[in-house]
């Protein structure tokens, strides 16, 4: 897919005018994140965020014990991105790690900053991707609260049934807040 293309479907057109557009897009940069390497590893300040055209990855912490735990996935379409990190200019305490090879655009902090101030669309849109994040993790949290596990698994093929096929089911157990075992049971109960 082109910049044009796969960035237009981001920035639609009739959200800027031709010149915020061509500026827009000039900022960004077409990158690729081999299976397993990171787009931001642990105790490092975010200076890019990145689109992710095609392609699947992961955020995670560790824990005292030292096991990895999903907080969450990104998908084609969405944003990579560790929200305090880069916006407070503070090192990251969560990695974000390629499961599979991610072809992305990349744009970094400062031109985001600059953009950001001077385009005013520009700016509504970060918000709107923002909030929506913020919407998001709040749904998640409250959830690991209040669903039972099943439920969990279950909204979680609804929202991004595409985890299923191209993720591993250890990254997803942890992300749901169970073991692989539970997970293997849940799984087995909903397909009889």
């Amino acid at each position: 897919m082109s910049e044009i293309h796969y960035l237009n479907r981001i920035f639609s057109p009739e959200d800027f005018t031709t010149s915020e557009l061509k500026t827009i897009l000039s900022k960004f940069t077409s990158v690729q994140f081999t299976k397993n390497s990171y787009f931001l590893q642990e105790g490092i300040i975010e200076n890019h965020y990145w689109f992710i055209e095609k392609g699947f990855a992961r955020a995670y912490a560790t824990d005292p014990e030292g096991r990895d735990i999903t907080t969450h996935f990104f998908t084609p379409g969405d944003i990579v991105i560790d929200w305090p990190s880069i916006f407070l200019r503070s090192p990251t305490r969560e990695n974000i790690q390629a499961l599979t090879d991610c072809y992305c655009w990349q744009i970094d902090y400062e031109s985001f900053q600059e953009l950001f101030h001077s385009i005013r669309n520009f700016r509504e849109h970060g918000r709107s991707i923002l909030v929506s994040s913020y919407f998001s993790l709040k749904k998640q949290r409250v959830s690991m609260i209040s669903d039972q596990a099943r439920e969990r698994y279950l909204n979680m093929l609804h929202e991004k049934p595409e985890l299923i096929q191209n993720v591993s089911l250890k990254y997803i157990a942890t992300y749901l807040g169970i073991t692989d075992t539970s997970l293997s049971r849940i799984r087995k109960e909903i397909s009889e």
